[in-house]
């Protein structure tokens, strides 16, 4: 009897606790604010009109430096950019965790990289990372102009850390936007993440 209450109890407690929503393709993006590396305030509201990419990020990761050391990621960037897209690179590493970095180390990142993008978000406490499910490094999540979530997954359809996999790849992220940007539906709305995993904090 002891047994069926304590089991009674538990599952009491476990439908009191709220489950952390996942986010789901075609309905509204999870809102966000973080600090980037400029001490700046980034949040998804204030984006409204704008398409926006979420792309996760470790700098230690063999997936992060197979598309940084190629150039990939910075010329993915630019595209974006030079469209009016606004592109936020993610840190969601916790601090004394693999790849996390603080705000100095984040801009040194950046500049050393050549990487163009519109912010470098400091998530250290895993916030927006576990609001968009984000499971790897590299991860894309892209949001239209109406705050909708039109893609999350990996950045292309090659899960490797060679570098001569991305002339063969489909470049999901890329065409994901193109579309996006000729009113289409977007093909491929979700692939799995390839990379290295998230290092969240406990």
């Amino acid at each position: 009897m002891k047994t069926v209450t304590c089991l009674l109890v538990a599952a009491l407690a476990a439908l009191a606790v709220p489950a952390l929503a996942k986010p789901v393709i075609g309905e509204a993006a999870p809102a966000f604010s973080a600090i980037d590396s400029d001490g700046r305030t980034q949040a998804l509201a204030d984006y409204r009109g704008k398409v926006v990419v979420l792309e996760w990020n470790n700098p230690q990761c063999p997936f992060v430096r197979k598309h940084y050391g190629a150039g990939n990621m910075q010329k993915q960037q630019a595209e974006a950019a030079s469209s009016g897209v606004v592109w936020l690179t993610v840190n969601s590493g916790a601090a004394g965790k693999q790849g996390h970095l603080d705000a100095a180390a984040a801009k040194a990142y950046v500049a050393e990289q050549k990487a163009k993008p519109a912010a470098y978000l400091i998530d250290a406490d895993g916030t927006v990372g576990r609001a968009y499910a984000a499971k790897t490094t590299p991860q894309i999540a892209i949001i239209d102009r109406e705050g909708v979530l039109r893609y999350n997954g990996a950045i292309d359809s090659i899960p490797s850390a060679d570098v001569e996999d991305i002339a063969e790849a489909t470049q999901y992220a890329r065409e994901a936007l193109a579309e996006i940007a000729a009113g289409k539906p977007v093909s491929v709305a979700t692939s799995e993440p390839y990379g290295c995993s998230v290092k969240y904090g406990s």
